[in-house]
């Protein structure tokens, strides 16, 4: 059976959550404060977040989905649990594998790599 989601009829229909590119603006529980961006590296890449968000929200938000290779099937990873339950995270932050990115804020310059399998101390 296929999960149902819930979409507006028309384009005048009201939604409760606005979506900015890939980023949640409105919700009907949480509040996005905005407070101002943060310029930060993806494999050489600059890219932008926003203050207070994890670096996965951050790679969501300008449309990176790939953020690692399982080690043993090389299957593609990305942000799945949100929450430092999983392994489908775990990225190189500024040189330092196994860097679980749905928990680590986002900072001023950070450099972010995608890691294959179970990444190497530098």
């Amino acid at each position: 059976m296929r999960a149902r989601t819930s979409r507006p009829k028309d384009e005048g229909q009201r939604t409760k959550y606005k979506v900015l590119g890939r980023r949640i603006t409105r919700h009907p529980i949480l509040a996005f404060e905005d407070r101002g961006p943060v310029n930060f590296f993806f494999e050489g890449r600059a890219m932008t977040g926003r203050r207070g968000e994890t670096i996965a929200a951050a790679l969501a938000a300008n449309g990176v989905r790939l953020f690692r290779h399982a080690e043993k099937t090389g299957r593609p990873r990305g942000f799945f649990c949100a929450v430092g339950k999983c392994a489908s995270c775990l990225m190189v932050v500024d040189g330092q594998p196994n860097t679980m990115v749905c928990m680590e804020p986002l900072r001023e310059g950070v450099k972010v790599e995608r890691q294959t399998g179970r990444g190497k101390l530098l």
